[in-house]
């Protein structure tokens, strides 16, 4: 065997494979949130990543200065689309929640009138979003050469 050949080596059933071993497999928990758990301010929730304190890890601190998002109208309307699944999935198991739920529809609207105006000034998000004979979403310029920071 050459020193650039690697070996496969099978591992067993409770174990995965590693570059050049096995190793254990996981056994992850993930608790269920509490009922009424702290949340964040609307900004600060969009700022973190998460509407919940709990679930803010440090590593995204890093990512938030390596990566700075910009403050354009499409990523305020990615803002939203998260929120709204974060929101989801919250509601998943905790169905009760009348102001989370009120919060949920909210962003919905919200979403909903911004994609209008957006796409009044930008055109179409998504080719599904085309009228029959229009095609435009194949013109230059593209949504990302106009800046889009208003």
């Amino acid at each position: 065997m050459e020193k650039n050949d690697t070996a496969v080596k099978i591992c067993g059933t409770t174990e995965g494979r590693l570059p050049g071993s096995c190793a254990p497999l996981a056994f992850p928990y993930v608790p269920v949130q509490c009922d009424n758990p702290a949340r964040y301010s609307q900004q600060d929730a969009l700022q973190a990543g998460t509407l919940f304190p709990g679930l803010n890890l440090p590593f995204h601190a890093d990512m938030e200065t390596r990566f700075p998002a910009a403050n354009t109208a499409l990523s305020e309307l990615m803002a939203l689309d998260f929120a709204i699944d974060e929101l989801g999935l919250y509601l998943t198991t905790h169905r009760d929640d009348q102001e989370v739920l009120a919060l949920y529809w909210s962003y919905i609207k919200l979403a909903r009138e911004g994609r209008e105006k957006y796409q009044e000034k930008y055109g179409p998000l998504l080719q599904t979003d085309l009228t029959p004979g229009s095609y435009k979403w194949l013109d230059n310029p593209w949504p990302w050469d106009l800046g889009g920071n208003d």
